[in-house]
């Protein structure tokens, strides 16, 4: 998919989130004093510069493979971030926060539950846009829509690295996500370590997984460490099923 990022965007977005953080610090001033308070040019001005020179520091106006946008930095200021991976011994994995975040750290989680435990420098999330090569699905983790879980087991270009009953989890793994997550295992050249997002911005149902995950951590006995059965007819067929259609 092919996703244009123009210059002239990125501006317009830079204008309007520091034009609209001016005129909302101007909306939360008391009444008796909102006449005298409205933003001051050279005060919006001054907002505009930082937001174009983060947005230049940070943005590389380029999209992933997934039409996600490509970041230059993480941990400082965008959207990308170390996050932590409960019940796991890595430090954390650097992902974009919020659903992608949410589904990714399920999937890591299923992984070292079910398939081989994790230790501490099994992941690679986050990679710089100039270390990635744009045309593969690899080019996603620029973007921080997907990890690689173990890169040095499962080499990039091999296929095989995986023994037929934990395929069978990886494939019940991508079902419980509903698809808005694929393996690079199916990819025209394979990626067996690599998971990554399969949907653009804004597809309502990334966010609709990520509030079924966010409900499962929330109850006990369910989520990732529950002990579902991937063999469990039901399960088996949805994730068949997926399989065909990832394929």
């Amino acid at each position: 998919m092919t996703v244009n990022i123009s210059r002239r965007t990125a501006l317009r977005r830079a204008v309007f989130v520091a034009a609209g953080a001016a005129v909302a610090a101007a909306a939360l001033t008391p009444p008796v004093h909102a006449a005298t308070r409205t933003p001051e040019p050279d005060k919006l001005r001054e907002a505009i510069r930082r937001a174009q020179e983060r947005n230049k520091r940070v943005l590389s106006g380029i999209p992933s493979a997934n039409g996600w946008e490509m970041e230059k930095i993480a941990d400082d200021r965008g959207h990308i971030y170390t996050r932590p991976v409960p019940g796991t011994p890595v430090d954390g994995v650097q992902v974009r926060m919020g659903d992608v975040e949410t589904v990714l750290v399920h999937v890591i989680r299923r992984f070292h539950y079910e398939i081989d435990e994790l230790r501490r420098d099994d992941l690679t999330g986050w990679r710089h846009p100039s270390k990635v090569r744009k045309g593969l699905a690899e080019s996603n983790q620029a973007s921080g829509t997907a990890v690689q879980i173990r890169p040095g087991f499962y080499p990039s270009g091999v296929r095989g690295g995986f023994f037929p009953h934990q395929t069978v989890v990886i494939r019940d793994i991508l079902a419980e996500c509903d698809g808005v997550v694929r393996w690079g295992g199916d990819d025209k050249r394979p990626d067996e370590a690599l998971f990554y997002i399969d949907v653009e911005p804004g597809d309502g149902r990334l966010t609709e997984v990520a509030e079924k995950i966010r409900g499962w951590d929330w109850t006990p006995g369910e989520g990732a460490g529950s002990g579902v059965d991937p063999l469990q007819p039901s399960r088996k067929r949805a994730a068949e099923r997926l399989a065909r259609q990832q394929s």
